[in-house]
């Protein structure tokens, strides 16, 4: 693709990015993971059923991993939250890279009329 078609696209979407990014005041870092464990009770439906069903939000603080039991009831709740957080930071990572592909790419175009400066010149 050509230089300058590429540096349009990219602004493009940058500028679609920056129209959509929002701070969402309720969202989460980290992964809702559901798991089954047994609780060691002789007759509980848990040693044929597969296990208790159980649910923890992974995320990390001041560079330590921190697990959180979350409620049944929660579950949909902190599930849409960590989904809004995610996107918040997938999109500001995009941007970040479209910020980067940019900088290259419009530094090489300016070298490329330089030169085309020089010899036109010549």
């Amino acid at each position: 693709m050509d230089t300058r078609k590429l540096i349009l696209k990219l602004n493009a979407r940058r500028k679609q990015l920056l129209a959509g990014l929002r701070l969402p005041t309720g969202g989460l870092p980290g992964s809702l993971a559901e798991s089954r464990g047994r609780c060691g009770s002789a007759g509980c439906h848990c040693q044929e059923e597969g296990g208790h069903l159980s649910w923890t939000l992974t995320f990390m603080v001041d560079r330590k991993k921190r697990v959180e039991h979350i409620p049944r009831e929660l579950v949909d709740a902190v599930r849409r939250r960590v989904g809004q957080g995610n996107t918040y930071k997938s999109d500001v990572a995009e941007l970040m890279a479209i910020n980067a592909q940019l900088l290259i790419l419009e530094r090489r175009a300016r070298k490329q009329e330089d030169l085309f400066k020089r010899k036109a010149g010549r």
